[in-house]
This record gives structure tokens, sequence and C-alpha cells, in this order.
């Protein structure tokens, strides 16, 4: 049986249930995550903040022709 299937059976308070405890545990996460990063030394420094700043894609605004310059 997949997992889809599984939860596919599931009764619907269930169903409600699960997707409560996803949207709980999501939260706590984006409230806690940077928190847990300092505790663990886990906080990037200045020179990783540079390095991802150099390799970040970035984006070029072109004009858009004018209809009678094509």
């Amino acid at each position: 049986m997949s997992l889809l299937q599984a939860y596919k059976n599931l009764p619907p308070k269930s169903k409600a249930a699960f997707g409560g405890f996803l949207l709980a545990w999501g939260f706590l996460g984006l409230q806690f995550a940077d928190k847990a990063e300092a505790k663990l030394g886990l906080t990037p420094s200045e020179a990783d903040k540079a390095t991802l700043e150099r390799v970040k894609p970035r984006v070029v605004v072109v004009p858009k022709a004018e209809e009678g310059n094509k």
C-alpha cells in the first residue's frame, strides 16, 4: 500500500489532525530555527555570506522593445 493510499484511507478527522500537525510543525520550525542555529554554532560567518553573494545568480532586467522599433 502506498503512502498516498494510506492517507486517502484515513477518516476526515484524522486528515484534519494530520494537517494541523504539519502546520504547527512548520510554524514552530520558523519560530525556533534561528535560535537553534545559534545554539548549535551553525550561523554563517561574514566570509560565508560574501561567498554566497558572489555565486548567487543575478537578475538583469531588459527593457521591452517598443512596437515600432522591432
